[in-house]
């Protein structure tokens, strides 16, 4: 990974939707709304309390749809949010 968050911040990668067809009619790209789950890639260098962190590497989360910060690496687009702005964790 190319890219380190500091603090209690987490990078996660949106998990793409399958294609959406309602009705026979192809929803374009452009038109569908940003998905809410991804996958945390990386976690931050720690808060300065020495609390744990409650999601590890791997986890699905739910993401707010308009928080956190858009980062693009290589081509590929992740989100970069505080671990206290992520909603959940998908079990």
């Amino acid at each position: 990974m190319k890219i380190k968050p500091l603090g209690e911040r987490v990078l996660t990668k949106r998990i793409e939707e399958d294609e959406q067809i309602r009705g026979g009619i192809i929803i374009p790209d452009s038109a569908k709304e940003k998905s809410q789950e991804a996958e945390v890639v990386a976690l931050g260098t720690g808060k300065a309390d020495d609390k744990p962190f409650h999601v590890k590497v791997g986890d699905k989360v739910l993401l707010p749809t308009y928080g956190g910060s858009q980062v693009k690496i290589d081509g590929v687009e992740y989100t970069l949010i505080n671990e206290e702005d992520i909603l959940g964790v998908v079990a």
